[in-house]
C-alpha cells in the first residue's frame, strides 16, 4: 500500500506575499460561502466578490470551483495536521498511544464544529456531496501515519499505514453519523467512536 502522492488543484502557485494574501482570501471566502449557500450555489465570482478581487485573480489559481473545494480541502489537511502535532507536543512522549488517538478524534470534531465549509469539504471526500471517493483518506492515513510513528517509535511501514486506513475509515463514518444525529455532534456516538478506536487499536499498538 503506497502513500498516496500530495497533489494540488493550484494552477499555479502564489510566490510573493501579496498573492498569498490573496489566495487565503479566496479560500477563507469559499469556504464561509460554502456554509452560507452550499456548493451547488458557490460560484467563481460570488467568491471574488466575498473575497474583495477581481473575478481574474481567483481564475488566476482555479479553473473552477471545485478546484477550490479541492483546495480548501487540501488546506484543512494542513491546519489539521499542525493542530494534532500541537497537541501531541502538549501531551508529552509519556503519554501512550491512546494520548495520540484523543488529539487526533478530538481536533477533528473540533475542526467539524468550528472551521468554516469544513462541514461541506473536510479533507475533501464530500463534493460532490454524498461522494464516494476514497483518496482523501487515503491521504490523511498516510499523514498521520507519517506523524505519529515517531511519536509511537514505530517504523511507518504497510501493515501500520493499512491499521491507520481502517482507523481513519471508521472514524470519518462514525463522526458523519455524530454530526447526523446532533447538528454538533453527538456526544454518545463521539465516545463510542473514541472507544470502538481504542480497542481496534489496542490489537497493533500495545
Amino acid at each position: 500500500m503506497k502513500p498516496v502522492p500530495h497533489t494540488t488543484s493550484l494552477r499555479r502557485a502564489p510566490v510573493q506575499r501579496r498573492s498569498a494574501e490573496r489566495l487565503t482570501r479566496i479560500l477563507d471566502a469559499c469556504a464561509d460561502l460554502l456554509d452560507e449557500v452550499g456548493y451547488d450555489a458557490l460560484s467563481t465570482r460570488a467568491v471574488a466578490v466575498r473575497a474583495g478581487v477581481p473575478i481574474g485573480s481567483v481564475y488566476r489559481f482555479f479553473g473552477n470551483k471545485r478546484a477550490m473545494a479541492d483546495a480548501l480541502a487540501q488546506r484543512n489537511l494542513e491546519r489539521y495536521t499542525e493542530r494534532v502535532t500541537e497537541r501531541l507536543k502538549e501531551a508529552g512522549d509519556g503519554e501512550g498511544w491512546r494520548a495520540a488517538v484523543d488529539a487526533v478524534l478530538d481536533e477533528y470534531i473540533a475542526m467539524k464544529r468550528t472551521a468554516p465549509g469544513f462541514s461541506l469539504v473536510d479533507f475533501g471526500n464530500q463534493i460532490p456531496v454524498g461522494s464516494g471517493h476514497a483518496e482523501p483518506n487515503h491521504r490523511v492515513a498516510d499523514r498521520l501515519t507519517d506523524l505519529l510513528s515517531g511519536y509511537l517509535s514505530r517504523e511507518p511501514d504497510e501493515d501500520l499505514r493499512r491499521t491507520f486506513l481502517i482507523a481513519v475509515e471508521t472514524a470519518d463514518s462514525l463522526v458523519h453519523l455524530a454530526f447526523r444525529v446532533a447538528p454538533e455532534g453527538d456526544e454518545k456516538v463521539i465516545e463510542e467512536t473514541r472507544a470502538l478506536l481504542r480497542a481496534y487499536l489496542a490489537r497493533v499498538l500495545d
